[in-house]
C-alpha cells in the first residue's frame, strides 16, 4: 500500500473529485486527499461537481448523499451516463451518507456508486476505500491502454491519436495557446516493401516509431495514422517552434541507417505541420487538412523535406 501512494504522487493525472456542501467535512476531505498524495478538487454542491467533470479529467469521486442542486444519487446517475462509452475513463465513486439501511445502500448501488461510507467515517477507512478504487482505476486503464495501441510500433493508434488531438486542440482553444500538429510519412515505403519484404518493412516501421518519440518531449504524442503514416500531436506550439520540431524529428530518422536483417537501410521521412496559431477560427479538422496539405508539398519537393501552412486558407 505504501509503495502504490508514493507512485500516486508522482501521477498528477490521478484526479479525485469531492462534492460535500458541509465546508469543515470539505476541508478535512480535501486535506487529507492532498496528504495522502491525490491531487485533490472541491465541489460545494452537486452542480458544481457536475461542471467539474465536464472540464477535468477525473478518476475517483467522493460524493456526500445530501447536497444542493442535484443530488449525489442525482449525480452518481449522470455520471455513469457520461462514461458509459467502453471507451471513457471509468470514475470510481465513493457515496458519503448518513444511512446505513440495506435499503439505502442497495438505492446507492443501484444509482451507480462503487462503494459507500457511512458518517461519521474514518478517514483511515477512507483511506482504504480509495485504495481499493485506485486499484480497480488501475486495471480499467490498463485495459483502456491496450485497447489504444498499435500492436506493431506501440504507439497510440489512429483513433487514440485523433483522440488526443481533438482534446488538445480544445484545451488549448480554452488556455489561449496554440496546438501544432506533424503528419508524417516515410519516403518510398512501397519501394521498401516491394523489394525487401513486408518483414524488413515492419522493421523499419518499428524503429522510425522509435526515432520520432525519442526526438520530442514527454508530453507530445505520437500515433501511427495509418500504413506509413505518423500524427505527432504538439500541444503549446506556435508555427516557429513546430518548424524547428519537425525539423529535429526529420533529422532524427535520417541520421544513421535502420539495421535489419537485408543490411543497413538509409530512411528518411517527410513531414507536413500546421498550428492552430495560423487560422483566426479553426477546428481539429482543419489543422489536420492543412497539415496534411503541407505533407504533400514536402513529398512533391523531392522528400526529406518538412513543409507547412502558413496561413488559413478560405476553405480547407
Amino acid at each position: 500500500m505504501k509503495n502504490l501512494f508514493l507512485r500516486l504522487q508522482a501521477d498528477p493525472s490521478l484526479r479525485v473529485l469531492v462534492a460535500e456542501d458541509d465546508p469543515v467535512t470539505a476541508r478535512a476531505i480535501y486535506a487529507s486527499l492532498q496528504e495522502w498524495g491525490f491531487q485533490a478538487l472541491l465541489a460545494r454542491n452537486g452542480d458544481e461537481a457536475w461542471e467539474l467533470l465536464q472540464k477535468e479529467d477525473v478518476h475517483l469521486a467522493i460524493i456526500d448523499w445530501m447536497m444542493p442542486g442535484l443530488s449525489g444519487l442525482e449525480l452518481c446517475q449522470r455520471i455513469r451516463e457520461k462514461t458509459q462509452d467502453e471507451e471513457a475513463h471509468y470514475i470510481y465513486i465513493i457515496l458519503l451518507t448518513g444511512r446505513d439501511q440495506q435499503s439505502d445502500i442497495i438505492q446507492g448501488f443501484m444509482a451507480g456508486a462503487d462503494d459507500y461510507v457511512t458518517k461519521p467515517f474514518d478517514f483511515e477507512e477512507l483511506k482504504v476505500r480509495l485504495l481499493k478504487g485506485v486499484r480497480i482505476i488501475e486495471r480499467e486503464e490498463t485495459r483502456l491502454r491496450l485497447a489504444s495501441i498499435d500492436s506493431l510500433t506501440k504507439l497510440w493508434n489512429r483513433k487514440k491519436i485523433m483522440q488526443f488531438f481533438q482534446e488538445e486542440v480544445e484545451r488549448g482553444r480554452r488556455e489561449g495557446q496554440p496546438t501544432g500538429v506533424i503528419m508524417v510519412d516515410i519516403d518510398q515505403f512501397k519501394k521498401i516493401n516491394d523489394t525487401y519484404g513486408h518483414l524488413i518493412g515492419d522493421t523499419v516501421l518499428k524503429e522510425v516509431a522509435s526515432r520520432l518519440s525519442r526526438s520530442v518531449r514527454e508530453y507530445d504524442k505520437i500515433g501511427r495514422y495509418g500504413g506509413d503514416e505518423f500524427l505527432l500531436t504538439i500541444p503549446g506550439c506556435s508555427l516557429e517552434n513546430l518548424k524547428r520540431i519537425a525539423r529535429r524529428v526529420r533529422k532524427s530518422v535520417a541520421a544513421e541507417p535502420i539495421k535489419t536483417d537485408k543490411g543497413p537501410l538509409k530512411i528518411t521521412i517527410s513531414c507536413g505541420g500546421a498550428s492552430s496559431s495560423s487560422f483566426p477560427q479553426y477546428s481539429a479538422l482543419n489543422i489536420i487538412q492543412a497539415a496534411d496539405e503541407a505533407l504533400l508539398e514536402a513529398k512533391a519537393a523531392g522528400r526529406n523535406h518538412e513543409a507547412f501552412t502558413e496561413k488559413a486558407q478560405e476553405e480547407l
